[in-house]
């Protein structure tokens, strides 16, 4: 056990790609789900005042009058998509965890909301509709590879009707610079987060050369041990723009946040408004 678990807490390749989906897990993805949806934490989701501006934001920079088919990548359980069918959009939200799907949906049906929820991968995306806006937004794309962040790109320029609109925001060196490279442990008698079963959970915290991190936790149980990675990259305004570019876009403006914030160096967040040429 001792040599298996020195071999988990080795430092992998970067991006190296989890073994298994931890955000379907059918624990971890109902403490996901409550994260998501607790209004006083902000791991999962932004803070419901964050959500709002925005959605404000969205909906004067991308007013549902002129962009009606809207996408939410990455939309968990509709924080943003919810809020943006009641303001006009046709809406549909596409994730990965049945749990934030279902959840989306049954509270849909629960509101009266006519919005299209997708459990998909947009890294996969078989795009017959076309939309005329798309957000990602919390920094979903500094959590993908390279490559993968190439495929998203793709797809969504894809999907984009000529003219539509792409906002989406990441993570920046500032940001990077308050990341501590540190390990840790702690137990879990009573089970906790990563597993319903009494566990420790080792967590080792790395940062890489070209601006990325990991966290890298080992969840130890009675007779298992999984391994979560969750990556990281930092972009500068240039760096993002050079990957939106390389697929097709033309950037309209560059904010600090999602919510149209003015952009600063020092800032942790930026965010780009993007366009499909005509």
């Amino acid at each position: 056990m001792l040599k298996a678990l020195l071999r988990a807490l080795e430092p992998p390749v970067v991006f190296e790609p989890n073994t298994e989906p931890f955000w379907d897990d059918d624990h971890i993805s109902k403490q996901m789900l409550a994260a998501h949806l607790d209004p006083a934490f902000s791991g999962a989701s932004r803070t419901p005042g964050v959500i709002d501006a925005s959605v404000a934001f969205i909906a004067n920079t991308m007013p549902p009058a002129e962009y009606p088919r809207l996408w939410d990548f990455g939309c968990g359980p509709g924080l943003y998509t919810s809020r943006l069918a009641r303001l006009g959009y046709a809406a549909t939200g596409l994730d990965l965890s049945r749990r934030s799907i279902a959840f989306a949906a049954a509270q849909a049906e629960l509101d009266g909301l006519a919005i299209s929820y997708r459990r998909e991968n947009y890294l996969e995306l078989d795009a017959h509709e076309v939309c005329d806006a798309a957000i990602l937004i919390y920094c979903d794309y500094g959590a993908l590879s390279p490559e993968n962040r190439g495929m998203l790109m793709g797809n969504i320029h894809r999907a984009l009707a000529p003219g539509g609109h792409f906002l989406l925001d990441v993570f920046t060196p500032a940001k990077l610079a308050g990341f501590r490279e540190e390990q840790s442990w702690r137990r879990f008698p009573a089970g906790g987060f990563w597993s319903e079963k009494p566990h420790l959970a080792l967590q080792n915290n790395l940062k890489y050369p070209g601006r990325v991190s990991l966290e890298q936790t080992v969840v130890l149980t009675e007779g298992e041990m999984k391994t979560t990675l969750i990556w990281n990259q930092y972009f500068t305004p240039q760096a993002l723009a050079k990957e939106a570019e390389a697929a097709g876009f033309t950037v309209l403006a560059l904010y600090g946040d999602a919510a149209g914030a003015p952009y600063a160096e020092d800032g942790e967040t930026l965010a780009l408004l993007l366009e499909k040429p005509r």
